[in-house]
Parts: structure tokens; C-alpha cells; sequence
């Protein structure tokens, strides 16, 4: 399909491919969308999209945690210009519906136990509940919502002088949430899951996912601290979380 293009939609790939470095893929589309009213533009992303595919797959390892013990097995995906190592936290029997939970990197909360969030807390939450419940943690590499460490950390300097988390993203050039699945779809389909339950607070991720049936989402409890008050009310008023 690529090899259809003609000189000039070859010139918007190569326009694409460059623009890459600075614009996360889901604003890349509304980018084009809002220049661009042909049927090449769906072929600019088709070709884009099928480079986002070439994954290694590891071998599958033991790890005895704190929480239990559990398997685990990475995900290395080559996008066009960067490298994501994903990793799959699971049981050693799955049931046939078994619980996931996607939890997206925050070296902060997760690494250092950062309470200006609740990330940490939620990811113990989740491997406490697999342990006990059979089931999956997909480690989502896509750190801060997917703008990276640097601007994460950039992010909190602008909340530390007043914006909210989703001010912050915007001075910064990001939408709200920058999160893309398919990589997880890809990863449930390599364990050939078809059914889950869904074990978050946030419904865009029951609504992202679309070639797994969600059966049931459940709900992480976690309390709020000092810290971490405001960012929790701002992901339920203006992100829609299930808090």
C-alpha cells in the first residue's frame, strides 16, 4: 500500500517522518486531519503505524517479589525514532478471564515513592491483587503519560508554581493524556487473551482497547494524602477517573 503514494504524498511521508521527533503520534494525525482532506493522508498513517509493529518478544523468567511470586517476559518495541522494553508481570496460571492491569511508568511514584501521585500505590495495589487472584500487570512504558521523564519533570515544576497536571501538559505542548495502546493489545494477543477484567479507575483505557472483551472493570482503592489531593481531583473532574 505504501508504494502507492505518489512524488507528492512521498514528500508528506518524509515531512512526517521528520516531524516525528517533535509530535507524539496522536497529535500527528490531528496535524494532518487538519491539513490534509485526502485518502493518502490514511496511507501516510498506515505506513507509520506498521513500523510501530517490530517487537522482540524475551524469554519468560521467574521473579519472587514481596507480593508473591510471579513470571515475567518483555515486550522490546522499535518505534520510528525510539525503543520501548515493556514488561509483562503475570501468574503462572492464568485464568481463562484474567485480570490486567495497565500501568503506565512513573519512575517517581513507582522507583521512589513520590506522593505527589498515587502511581505507586497503585501498582502495589495491583500486584497484590494478581498475586491473589491469578491475573496480569502490563508495565506500559510510556512514562508521564507519555511525554517522557524530562517533561514530566518539567510538568511538576510548572505544578509546584500553581497549574494543575493538565495545565502543566498544555504550557508544555502536550494534550491531557498522550497514552497509546497498542502495544498492550499486541501483548494480550500474544498470550491469546480475548476477555479481561480491567482493573483501573480510568475509563479511556476500557474504551481504548479494542480487540479484547472487557467483561468487568475494577475499581483500585487508594486513599488521597496532602500531596496528592488536588492531582487526585483533577483526574476525576476534568479526566473522568472513577475515584
Amino acid at each position: 500500500m505504501c508504494r502507492r503514494f505518489d512524488s507528492v504524498w512521498r514528500h508528506h511521508l518524509i515531512k512526517t517522518q521528520n516531524l516525528i521527533i517533535k509530535l507524539k503520534y496522536s497529535r500527528l494525525i490531528k496535524f494532518y486531519k487538519s491539513i490534509y482532506h485526502h485518502t493518502s493522508f490514511y496511507f501516510i498513517i498506515i505506513c507509520y503505524n506498521s513500523q510501530m509493529k517490530n517487537v522482540e518478544i524475551s524469554n519468560i523468567a521467574n521473579l519472587p517479589t514481596q507480593y508473591g511470586s510471579f513470571k515475567i517476559q518483555s515486550f522490546k518495541e522499535h518505534l520510528l525514532n525510539d525503543i520501548r522494553e515493556h514488561l509483562v508481570i503475570f501468574t503462572e496460571n492464568l485464568p481463562k478471564v484474567p485480570t490486567v492491569r495497565i500501568h503506565s511508568e512513573c519512575l517517581t511514584g513507582d522507583a521512589l515513592g513520590s506522593l505527589k501521585c498515587d502511581c505507586g500505590e497503585q501498582l502495589e495495589y495491583a500486584l497484590n491483587y494478581i498475586n491473589e487472584h491469578g491475573g496480569m500487570v502490563i508495565y506500559h512504558r510510556q512514562e508521564g503519560r507519555n511525554i517522557g521523564l524530562f517533561n514530566k519533570v518539567n510538568a511538576y515544576a510548572l505544578q509546584d508554581n500553581g497549574l494543575d497536571t493538565i495545565q502543566a501538559n498544555h504550557q508544555l505542548g502536550f494534550e491531557a493524556d498522550e497514552r497509546t495502546y497498542d502495544i498492550v493489545e499486541f501483548i494480550l494477543k500474544h498470550f491469546e487473551i480475548n476477555a479481561i477484567k480491567l482493573l483501573t479507575n480510568n475509563p479511556s483505557k476500557v474504551k481504548s482497547l479494542k480487540s479484547v472483551e472487557i467483561v468487568e472493570r475494577l475499581e483500585i482503592k487508594i486513599d488521597a494524602n496532602p500531596f496528592n489531593k488536588n492531582y487526585l481531583f483533577v483526574k476525576k473532574s476534568s479526566m473522568g477517573h472513577l475515584l
